[in-house]
């Protein structure tokens, strides 16, 4: 599957806000996707693209050495195809080529293909956020990768 990996601009918000609105029950507001492109310093910002449409989106924080997986998440046409695995690969490599030496992020409890793409790269638990989640009081799952320099491309 030839998936083009970029910045994500602008012009991809609409389609990003959509993406996140069929993924997520609390998704993020439009102007949040905005504020992470203009005013967000440490925010990187990535989609994946197919036949000219977005396919998945991915928002990362840059913290000192630290990158922080905001939310990702892969339109329903193009789940369990590997195109969220490709973006989340790129987007620590990146992340990693700009210092990161390691990863963390917040899953649903619940969310059983997340958790199994985030162990196969090496993410482990390491902790949990009782009732995070204020739709449904669900617990969040933290989760670090220590270790960024094993990373290749998928």
């Amino acid at each position: 599957m030839n998936v083009a990996i970029r910045r994500m601009t602008l012009e991809d918000v609409p389609a990003v806000h959509e993406i996140d609105s069929l993924s997520f029950s609390l998704p993020w507001p439009e102007r949040s996707f905005r504020f992470e492109l203009i005013e967000n310093p440490v925010s990187r910002n990535w989609v994946a693209e197919f036949n000219g449409r977005i396919a998945a989106m991915l928002v990362l924080w840059l913290i000192v050495d630290e990158a922080h997986i905001a939310t990702i998440a892969t339109h329903p046409d193009f789940r369990r195809q590997g195109i969220g695995e490709q973006l989340m690969i790129a987007a620590l490599i990146s992340a990693r080529n700009e210092g990161a030496a390691r990863a963390f992020l917040e899953v649903r409890a619940g969310n059983a293909a997340a958790l199994a793409l985030y162990e196969k790269y090496g993410f482990v638990v390491a902790g949990l956020r009782p009732r995070y989640y204020k739709d449904n009081n669900e617990d969040a799952i933290l989760m670090d990768l220590n270790d960024l320099n094993g990373l290749e491309a998928a």
